[in-house]
């Protein structure tokens, strides 16, 4: 079973690589947006939760959101693998990860890191930000905002998989093709 962290910050180009391997490896794509939108759009318990952090202005807690992910690897029990797209966010989110993965007799394979400067991601939110829909793309003090709480939140993940020998890193600039070439020679390295 090969499991898979996609990591970068927002705009790296997680999902659009994701959606490519998805494609060319025939694993299950996780995502916590999707996760987050399943739940509170069907009003599960777990959703319902959500909902009430969210409009608060909270932050979901590690026990939700993963309890959501538990949810979904439940359905899903029979995949050859899978990609996780977004999540885990922290370090105490990997640790959850890595058992509910355990209990299931699995493990991460690796944790893969799109590389991209920083101005390129401002560059990429910007421009999606004209087609999306979403508010936190078309403001450059909040995509630098959310880039810094990404390095001092979720930047961490990477060393905890690293010292365990399961993190590398994949230049994430030049073509979406360019990319998937590298990510698919770092996955069959594996």
């Amino acid at each position: 079973m090969t499991n898979i962290i996609l990591f970068g910050p927002p705009g790296s180009g997680k999902g659009t690589q994701a959606n490519l391997l998805v494609e060319r490896l025939g694993l299950l794509h996780i995502s916590t947006g999707d996760l987050f939108r399943y739940e509170m759009g069907n009003n599960t318990p777990l959703g319902l939760e959500a909902k009430s952090y969210i409009e608060k202005g909270e932050l979901v807690p590690d026990s939700v959101t993963m309890g959501m992910l538990k949810n979904k690897l439940d359905a899903n029990p029979n995949v050859k693998g899978i990609i996780f797209d977004g999540v885990p966010r922290t370090v105490a989110q990997a640790a959850i990860l890595d058992g509910q993965l355990a209990a299931r007799n699995a493990e991460i394979s690796a944790l893969i890191a799109l590389d991209v400067e920083e101005e390129e991601i401002v560059n990429r939110l910007l421009e999606r930000g004209k087609t999306s829909g979403r508010s936190d793309d078309q403001n450059e003090a909040t995509i630098r905002n959310r880039i810094k709480v990404y390095h001092n939140e979720t930047a961490p993940v990477f060393n905890f998989y690293a010292e365990k020998g399961k993190s590398f890193k994949v230049q994430g600039m030049g073509s979406i093709e360019e990319i998937a070439q590298r990510l698919a020679d770092t996955i069959n390295s594996l």
